[in-house]
């Protein structure tokens, strides 16, 4: 149980950005092999111009949260999908994947050193984990780095949201997110580069978020920007998009399992026709800073799809999906094996 008393912060006014804390995390790849990694207290890195991951983007990042339980402890949640996740972007990306248990063991470090930072139980506000590798040897010609780092910082965040779960609206966006057999399915960071440009613009328009249709048919629901899409039809079936070009969202898998296994709900994980939207009666999009974002309506090209849970607050469905899921993450419910991983 921890015993160090959070810093003297004002944890509800945090919002979602970047504040330097004590120490991160570093570990260099060089001549074939990961060394011991440490951690330190520069927040800032040093890299030649010429760095592959300036020239060619490489580069990949994963993001959790660890925070303090009813209980009093420090934890995470599922750190080792993460691990797994990172592992397997780093191998699309032909980068040398950073050992799963190292990771873990990194997380928890990291987390341990920045303890005061951790936000009490209860102010909605917790710690951010951004693990990160990128190619750091100077390439000129187009090849992977020989040489690599990995860092990971934390930082607190504030509650994702300000007086409640509002619904948003999004809109189907006429740009890509990824390409059939491209890397939609790891988390690089040239697949969020991309998307920058189609948020911009939908937020000048006062849309929230991007619904993106499959690249090659434009007739399958995949995902948007940053999070997996969720959908509750009018028997309380839980469907979730199935695609090779979508990120294994681990909030998404967690969602599934609690829907089955907590709540007995029927779940289906399949492609998902956009023609079928209209159909559902609830819509959310999953993710590790929000849980659950719940959707109001969907703004095809002026046409709008309106789901029957409304724009006032989450529909009745996810509101229980979603306080299932954030029950067993702050241990006001059991947690199925290994979910929760204990700092202190």
């Amino acid at each position: 149980m921890s015993v160090v008393e959070p810093k003297n912060l004002d944890w509800g006014k945090l919002g979602f950005a970047y504040m330097p804390t004590d120490y991160r995390y570093v570990s260099y790849y060089k001549d074939g092999k990961w060394d011991d990694g440490q951690l330190v207290t520069d927040p800032n890195v040093t890299l030649n111009e010429c760095a592959c991951v300036f020239q060619y983007s490489q580069s990949c990042f994963e993001g959790l949260k660890a925070y303090r339980t009813k209980d009093g402890h420090i934890v995470c949640f599922r750190p080792d999908l993460n691990a797994q996740r990172m592992h397997d972007s780093a191998v699309r990306l032909e980068m040398p994947p950073f050992p799963v248990d190292r990771f873990v063991e990194a997380v928890k470090q990291v987390v341990k050193a920045n303890e005061a930072w951790v936000p009490p139980y209860g102010s909605g506000a917790t710690l951010y984990i951004r693990p990160y590798m990128i190619g750091s040897n100077s390439v000129i010609g187009v090849k992977p780095a020989d040489e690599y780092m990995f860092r990971i910082l934390v930082t607190p965040v504030g509650p994702y949201f300000k007086g409640g779960a509002k619904p948003i609206v999004i809109k189907v966006s006429d740009y890509d997110r990824a390409a059939p057999h491209g890397t939609g399915n790891i988390k690089a960071g040239l697949n969020y580069a991309m998307s920058l440009y189609p948020i911009v613009k939908a937020h000048e328009e006062g849309f929230a978020e991007n619904m993106y249709l499959d690249s090659g048919t434009r007739t399958k629901v995949e995902e948007t920007g940053g999070a997996n899409m969720i959908f509750i039809t009018k028997d309380g079936t839980l469907v979730t998009p199935k695609s090779d070009s979508i990120l294994p969202s681990i909030t998404r898998r967690s969602l599934c399992y609690v829907a089955e296994h907590y709540l007995g709900m029927k779940v289906e994980h399949r492609e998902v026709l956009f023609s079928e939207v209209p159909n559902f009666v609830e819509c959310g999009l999953c993710g590790t800073a929000a849980v659950i974002s719940p959707v109001g309506k969907i703004n095809d090209h002026g046409k709008e799809i309106c789901f029957a849970s409304g724009m006032e607050k989450m529909g009745p469905t996810i509101q229980k999906l979603y306080d299932t899921l954030t029950g067993i993450q702050m241990g006001r419910l059991e947690a199925p094996e290994g979910w929760i991983c204990k700092i202190d």
